[in-house]
């Protein structure tokens, strides 16, 4: 009978111990503190005039706009600082962080020997071609060739004929009366010719290009005993990317980065846009090269339907002064000379390790197949924003139908981005990765497609799963393509004639060594000759 008892005691006293300890465990589990994600610093203010080049203006003032923007509801909360990565647990901040940069700053000074503008009876007229940043680049190099064979600069004349058909005059873009007077040292410019030589014979000439100074000096300066008007038929591409005297390529950085600033509305309407992005955090402007003109120029069709492979070669087909016709769609990609679709971008950004709520600007004009062909791209990344989001219809309209002046929007979010991305290296991309590295190489992560096109290629077929293998494969790819300072990059080894100078990379892509110098020790000239201009 006592047997029993202590039994039955002992079984009591196992349920109580086990049921007592269940009670703690929960009471442990509900109690645990879990502590908030930490907020991302205050989004960044607006650098000062010093740090952009873009001056306080009048516009700014005078025009009344929103602080935030209007069609958009309230940023969400911002990532966690730390997330897994393809190696493990990564600084969310390092995702950010600039490249090193070596105390590389602008050194655009003119030298010792460099003197005055000499006053001349010669003047140059100057037709520009292509969209805004070809005609940006074409401008500062005909700046520096009117130094060359001293000549008065007439206003540039923009292009109203190309793809874009854009009727904006210079001044309607830049700020016209500021570059007259920031080049007042470097050249004389006038807004037009002098009456007297309206009617006067001139010389209408196509620059060779990719020329260098003694070009310009004997052929082109020898014409001014027939003339005193020579009209440049085209602006791109007609000044050679190297071995011209020193003091030619600082004028050509002062030209495009200190003097051709945009005029008071666009910056004004610029600034307001980076604003409105900085609510959101720090952001990526992603310059989505996903355009018709883009696509049928490169020949590109990835992932398009055969109707719209028609459409873009028939585009490509009456373009008359596109040259190349028949392109082979997929050769083009396997080489890398496509741009990536929005849903390879969506690849991209999620392998480099930026999280779903990283706030994306999209620098672009109409993405081709709209928002069905960028759908994939906003299901990874829902806060993607363009100008037509974080501005009113008001806003926008006095840039609306001139895609020069939205394109100089975009180029203004792009260049006071935390990062930025293009996924193609056409004009815009180079300008604005240039600009970048003028202002202190801010982040620039530039694509390999052609390494990207491979992995994408296998995650398709199934051979090559989303996840740390295919992060650590991106990162390790783009580890030293983020803008960090490097020498510009001559001629591809074997190349001749044209193709030497296509293949080099381009001045204002890269303006080192010229025009950045380390701020201790020597800076990296590679043509230090004192040549008076």
């Amino acid at each position: 009978m006592t047997q029993k008892r202590r039994l039955l005691t002992l079984a009591v006293l196992r349920k109580f111990l086990t049921c007592s300890i269940c009670t703690i465990g929960l009471l442990a589990l509900f109690s645990v503190h879990v502590p908030r994600v930490p907020k991302l610093p205050d989004p960044y203010k607006l650098p000062t005039p010093h740090e952009t080049n873009f001056p306080k203006l009048k516009a700014e003032q005078e025009l009344v706009l929103e602080n935030a923007p209007p069609n958009i509801a309230k940023p969400p909360l911002s990532s966690s600082q730390k997330f897994i990565g393809a190696s493990g647990l990564l600084d969310y901040d390092k995702l950010w962080k600039k490249p090193p940069n070596r105390d590389f700053i602008h050194c655009v000074e003119p030298s010792n020997v460099y003197t005055p503008p000499v006053e001349s009876q010669n003047y140059l007229l100057v037709h520009t071609n292509g969209g805004l940043n070809q005609m940006r680049a074409g401008i500062c190099d005909m700046v520096a060739v009117a130094r060359i064979i001293n000549a008065t600069l007439v206003i540039p004349e923009l292009d109203k004929r190309s793809f874009w058909q854009d009727s904006s005059n210079f001044a309607d873009i830049f700020d016209q009366d500021y570059f007259i007077k920031a080049l007042a040292n470097d050249i004389k410019v006038v807004q037009n010719l002098p009456k007297e030589l309206l009617t006067a014979p001139r010389a209408v000439k196509h620059f060779r290009s990719w020329s260098g100074i003694d070009y310009y000096r004997n052929d082109i300066a020898s014409m001014w005993n027939n003339f005193q008007v020579i009209r440049a038929a085209k602006s791109d591409s007609r000044l050679a990317n190297n071995n011209l005297p020193l003091d030619i390529q600082k004028l050509r950085c002062r030209a495009c980065y200190e003097a051709l600033r945009f005029s008071p509305k666009i910056e004004a309407m610029g600034k307001l846009l980076v604003e409105r992005m900085r609510n959101y955090g720090r952001y990526i402007a992603l310059h989505l090269r996903y355009e018709k003109d883009m696509l049928a120029f490169s020949g590109c069709s990835h992932g398009l339907s055969h109707e719209e492979t028609n459409e873009l070669t028939t585009i490509r087909h009456n373009t008359t002064h596109w040259k190349v016709k028949d392109i082979n769609a997929t050769e083009q990609r396997i080489k890398g000379f496509c741009p990536l679709t929005p849903k390879e971008v969506g690849l991209f950004l999620s392998g480099l390790g930026f999280p779903s709520d990283t706030p994306i600007y999209v620098a672009a004009g109409e993405i081709y197949g709209g928002e069905s062909r960028i759908a994939e791209l906003r299901s990874r990344y829902p806060i993607l924003m363009n100008k037509e989001k974080l501005a009113s219809v008001e806003e926008l309209e006095p840039f609306m139908n001139h895609a020069s002046q939205m394109a100089a929007l975009d180029y203004i979010v792009s260049v006071e981005s935390d990062v930025f991305i293009p996924t193609y290296s056409g004009n815009m991309a180079r300008a604005v990765e240039g600009h970048r590295r003028y202002l202190g190489h801010r982040k620039t992560i530039i694509p390999d497609r052609k390494s990207l096109v491979r992995l994408f290629d296998k995650v398709e077929r199934g051979s090559l799963k989303e996840g740390k293998n295919l992060s650590y494969r991106i990162i390790e790819i783009h580890r030293r393509r983020q803008g960090s300072p490097r020498r510009r990059k001559g001629p591809i080894s074997g190349t001749k004639g044209m193709d030497r100078f296509r293949s080099e990379e381009a001045f204002y892509e890269n303006p080192l060594p010229e025009c950045l110098c380390q701020s201790q020790g020597a800076s990296l000239h590679t043509n230090t000759s004192a040549v008076k201009l």
